[in-house]
């Protein structure tokens, strides 16, 4: 089943939570990703899995030109409103709608891992770069290595089993997992970096606004009411709560930077 059919609609239940209390963490895999790469006027980049426009939008401040897409039209229309200038488009990570070498950047922030067959995904993220492009991937660092694995996991609990396979946070965590599949792509692994994305809430009801605008949590509504929901986030994020109504998690991502 497509990325577009499943994640599309998950992501889309409530993305202004998203956006506006979820994707700021990742301000420090997006910061360390332009620094890695060399961005001119001239630079094609496509966003592959935009989400709501946070990292489009420093690609393009930084002088990129940049398309993205998502499979989720609620969170395209955050991004068109972010960059009414720029090309937002509902499609798949598996099919592609660009002609092959097309691009000199493609990136996949939280994205790839999503996609309802990771391979095709890549083979079509090399297939749209040009000769020597740069692929830039983020996910999810190994689940013990981040407090947020803890809210996740009882999220999960409220969903029925997964099936082996299913797309899911840390699908391609996996101790070599993501490098093995750049290599069977094609792709050659230039640098794999350890990013720290703190989260930091000011109060419990934020923290719950934050993990609600997530695509498990969208998963979870299907099975239990929203307050079923609200309720479990709360009682998995009060381990984390330091002083007053602040809540601190410590959160590891793994920047991949490679090459066709």
């Amino acid at each position: 089943m497509s990325t577009k059919t499943v994640q599309g609609k998950l992501w889309s239940i409530s993305p202004q939570n998203w956006s506006t209390h979820f994707e700021p963490y990742f301000l420090p895999l997006y910061k360390k990703a332009l620094q890695e790469l060399e961005i001119s006027p001239d630079t094609m980049l496509l966003d592959a899995g935009c989400g709501s426009g946070m990292f489009s939008s420093m690609a393009i401040n930084a002088g990129a030109q940049v398309i993205g897409i998502d499979a989720a039209p609620g969170l395209l229309e955050l991004a068109r409103q972010r960059n009414p200038q720029n090309n937002f488009m509902e499609e798949d990570l598996e099919t592609m709608p660009f002609a092959s070498n097309s691009f000199h950047v493609v990136t996949g922030f939280n994205s790839f891992q999503y996609a309802g067959n990771f391979r095709q995904a890549l083979l079509e993220a090399y297939r749209v770069l040009k000769p020597e492009g740069t692929l830039v991937l983020a996910i999810w660092d190994k689940p013990a290595n981040s407090d947020g694995t803890e809210v996740l996991n009882a999220i999960s609990t409220l969903l029925p089993p997964p099936l082996p396979g299913t797309p899911g946070p840390f699908s391609l965590s996996e101790e070599g997992k993501m490098e093995g599949y750049l290599k069977e792509t094609g792709f050659n692994l230039i640098n794999s970096i350890q990013i720290s994305c703190p989260f930091i809430y000011n109060s419990l009801g934020n923290g719950i606004r934050s993990f609600i605008g997530t695509g498990p949590a969208a998963a979870a509504l299907n099975y239990a009411e929203k307050k079923q929901v609200e309720e479990t986030i709360a009682t998995a994020l009060q381990p984390f709560r330091i002083v007053d109504d602040i809540y601190y998690q410590q959160n590891s991502f793994l920047l991949y930077i490679a090459k066709k």
